[in-house]
């Protein structure tokens, strides 16, 4: 089982979002668009932002820095991505 779950993914991704204003992350896919992308920046070099990952895999790793915010995910992004 995946932990943290998605839908604590889309509660921290959601979190600095102001009361009445459309959430940045809507659906799983977008957890999964962000994360994906942040491992593929890792496996082409990037400097992890977290310490604490306990398993040295780049999907690991990025599910880690999406669940410490220490990435956030970007709406405008998101909708050009296909």
């Amino acid at each position: 089982m995946l932990h943290p779950s998605y839908t604590d993914l889309m509660n921290i991704a959601n979190s600095e979002v102001e009361q009445g204003e459309q959430p940045v992350v809507n659906s799983r896919y977008s957890i999964v668009l962000a994360t994906a992308k942040r491992a593929r920046q890792l496996i082409a070099g990037s400097t992890p932002l977290t310490e604490e990952s306990k398993c040295p895999k780049p999907l690991s790793i990025a599910i880690d820095e999406l669940s410490s915010s220490a990435i956030k995910i970007n709406a405008e992004e998101e909708d050009t991505e296909e």
